[in-house]
């Protein structure tokens, strides 16, 4: 396996992600070790108790706003997995310039340690949001997305290569609105925003699966997206509670009606394989780099969850959620 034998330091590591990380890895390759680093001593306790302590886990207190202590953490790193993050649209929107601090000045105080420690390979987690953003978090994951993708150029003729991964609502994410449906079961009432609104979903598992494919084929400064199925906001609550009513509330700030994760005009630039797209950099340096196997993308293409061909229904949703609790 790709990982076996490295060292791979997760930012971010004991969020939902991270934790699925950990177990995924853990269970299947033979790694050197995985550092957490994060900036809560109390999840890192609990998530090391959770892992019995693992031998292989180690974990490191730090906030990736702190250049100095990124700088150390990459000590003997291999591998980076970003997945750190202010991620609630409405508490960046009310908060801007912390939004900024961690998702921007974040992104670049790893790209610059990733360069400067000799880093191989760095993979940022990014969102749909950040195609076409219309809020505060998407705008600082666009322009997150734009500096790993720009960081190739910047490391020169160092080894450092990054990469991105795009993906939608992640099922189990203890910031996803399937908690929240839960929890309003008991009122008897589901607050619905748009009765017309969709939007993407991904598995902790295949969102791993798609850090570990971004590892094992990117070139340096693509985005990678996977093929996931879309849903109405509507059958979602009828999965997670059929007996409840539903109630229209109207869209909240910042939110679309349907989310788009390759725009009209990245398609220009993306290649399609049979379960993911590949956005490439446009950037001179990528012409003689490229994935030959992938398709061009017809004209005028946006992949958005609106006008997705795959579709969960509400038994199969009902099946996913029954498996992660």
């Amino acid at each position: 396996m790709i990982l076996n034998n490295k060292t791979i330091l997760v930012t971010g590591g004991t969020g939902s992600f991270g934790k699925k990380f950990a177990q995924m890895i853990l269970d299947k390759d033979d790694v050197k070790k995985i550092i957490i680093f994060s900036r809560g001593e109390l999840k890192q306790a609990e998530m090391k108790a959770k892992f019995n302590n693992h031998p292989k886990l180690r974990f490191f207190i730090g906030n990736v706003r702190d250049k100095e202590r990124v700088y150390r953490a990459f000590d003997g790193v291999d591998y980076v997995v970003h997945a750190a993050a202010l991620k609630r649209v409405p508490e960046c929107e009310y908060n801007p310039f912390e939004a900024i601090k961690t998702n921007v000045n974040g992104a670049q105080n790893i790209i610059n340690a990733a360069i400067d420690k000799g880093v191989k390979k760095v993979v940022a987690l990014s969102t749909d949001k950040a195609a076409n953003p219309i809020n505060l978090y998407g705008a600082t994951k666009l322009c997150s997305d734009k500096l790993f993708t720009a960081g190739n150029a910047y490391a020169g003729g160092k080894k450092t290569k990054m990469a991105v991964v795009r993906y939608g609502n992640v099922m189990g994410s203890r910031g996803s609105v399937i908690p929240f449906f839960k929890k309003m079961k008991e009122t008897g009432t589901l607050p619905i925003t748009d009765p017309r609104m969709t939007r993407f979903w991904i598995t902790l598992e295949d969102a791993v699966k798609l850090v570990l494919r971004a590892f094992d084929k990117m070139q340096g400064g693509e985005i990678f997206v996977p093929k996931i199925p879309s849903m109405k906001i509507t059958d979602l609550a009828k999965a997670i509670a059929p007996e409840c009513e539903q109630k229209t509330v109207g869209i909240r700030p910042g939110e679309k009606l349907h989310e788009v994760m390759i725009t009209k005009s990245d398609s220009r630039h993306t290649l399609e394989f049979d379960d993911h797209y590949v956005i490439e950099p446009e950037f001179d340096w990528w012409k003689n780099v490229n994935h030959p196997e992938g398709e061009p993308l017809e004209e005028e293409f946006e992949y958005n969850s609106g006008n997705n061909d795959q579709w969960l229904s509400v038994k199969e949703m009902r099946e996913l959620i029954e498996e992660l609790d």
